[in-house]
């Protein structure tokens, strides 16, 4: 009997060990292009990269905000003092009902490298299998540690997100670049990049057809449509979807990276859709910029961008769960936003607005247009993060309720 209870506790010990991991980080150090250079040790890849230098403000899921291609040639900084305390996953998923072939937001690292003030050397968590170091290694990217995050975030708070350089091993003793030497990845169509390069099926036996348009999906998007029963196929980003919308009972346009100018000829082929289709269309952050700009509207950069789990968006109509008047804590990661002007194009409404820097957060058609088109610029499906807004889709009448609300 007491050996039964020891081999219990010492089996439930084993569940719950700290994994121990050191390692030696060479000379690291992050070059902003304003000027200001910080100086730390490395982890991950031993490697120097170029980006533009962004910070979040999540406190938790660092494989989700890592992974999501949104942050495609960004270095990313975490405001949260330790990153990597509960390690990171298995990353492999199996392609059915429930999920999408992956656990996290995209199969690799999408960030150009990241900045912590404290990686965790130990990591503790029943689903752990690697450290984040060893993930970064494996992914190519390389990583800063032991610098004042909080200056960094104070910096790009006051000058805007800012192009920089992530200088490792003998690179970091040397002087920082000519201006002329940073890369700005919003001069390339980093949508492409990530986009899927030809159509697929997920779920292929659902009772529902929803096409989704990928511009840098987040896996948890599809995750959810096939989880609630749709049969879905994810197109190209430049897929003219009018030569098959009779297919479908619903189009998605998903989050991406980069600047939504490279993707005017996705706005173009939806102002038709838009203008011939009177299904229901859903967007989110650069879908909504795409739904935005194909209704008229304009798309600006902001100074440093929304990236967290804790931004605040006002109601300003009401939809199904959503109140107007209302306060929402959302997820966002994105540097461009629609303008907000005082007359709308005819047939659209703004929806939400950002309580910190009154940008449009969300647009929707009128009840009069006769159409169902609601874009949001945050995560209502979460992913990390909070789950105020998960029916903010319920304008969407009919069956496709239960799909575009992502409830």
């Amino acid at each position: 009997m007491l050996a039964r209870h020891i081999f219990r506790v010492r089996k439930l010990s084993r569940g719950f060990a700290t994994h121990a991991e050191s390692f030696t980080g060479l000379p690291a150090t992050l070059h902003l292009k304003t000027g200001q250079s910080f100086k730390g040790k490395s982890f991950g890849a031993p490697h120097s990269r170029f980006g533009e230098t962004v910070f979040s403000t999540s406190i938790t899921s660092y494989t989700e905000s890592m992974t999501d291609p949104s942050y495609r040639g960004q270095i990313l900084v975490f405001t949260t003092p330790m990153i990597g305390n509960y390690g990171v996953p298995n990353n492999e998923a199996p392609y059915d009902s429930q999920d999408v072939g992956v656990v996290l937001e995209s199969k690799g690292v999408q960030c150009a490298a990241v900045i912590v003030g404290d990686v965790a050397e130990r990591f503790s968590h029943y689903n752990a299998v690697e450290s984040i170091s060893s993930w970064c290694k494996r992914h190519n990217v390389p990583g800063i540690t032991g610098v004042d995050t909080r200056a960094i975030t104070t910096l790009l708070r006051d000058q805007g997100t800012t192009l920089g350089r992530v200088a490792v091993g003998p690179d970091a003793c040397l002087p920082a670049p000519a201006a002329s030497e940073y890369w700005d990845p919003i001069t390339e169509n980093l949508v492409d990049q990530v986009s899927t390069k030809a159509p697929y099926e997920l779920n292929p036996t659902g009772d529902i057809r929803i096409a989704v348009l990928d511009f840098g999906a987040k896996a948890n998007i599809l995750r959810s449509l096939v989880r609630r029963g749709a049969a879905v196929t994810v197109l190209p980003w430049n897929y003219d979807f009018n030569a098959i919308r009779d297919q479908y009972d619903g189009l998605f346009l998903t989050n991406g990276p980069g600047s939504p100018s490279h993707c005017m000829e996705a706005a173009l082929n939806l102002r038709k859709t838009i203008q011939q289709w009177n299904k229901p269309i859903f967007g989110l952050c650069m879908g909504h910029q795409i739904i935005g700009m194909a209704a008229g509207l304009e798309a600006y950069r902001m100074t440093f961008g929304n990236r967290g789990h804790n931004q605040p968006v006002l109601a300003l109509a009401s939809s199904g769960s959503i109140k107007a008047g209302r306060v929402y804590v959302t997820s966002q990661n994105h540097q461009y936003a629609l303008k907000l002007q005082d007359t709308f194009p005819a047939g659209w409404e703004p929806f939400f607005i950002n309580c910190n820097d009154s940008s449009v957060e969300g647009i929707k058609s009128t009840a009069e247009s006769g159409k169902n088109v609601i874009g949001v610029q945050f995560h209502p499906e979460s992913s990390g993060g909070p789950l105020d807004t998960i029916e903010v889709g319920s304008v969407i009448a009919g069956k496709l309720y239960q799909v575009l609300t992502l409830s």
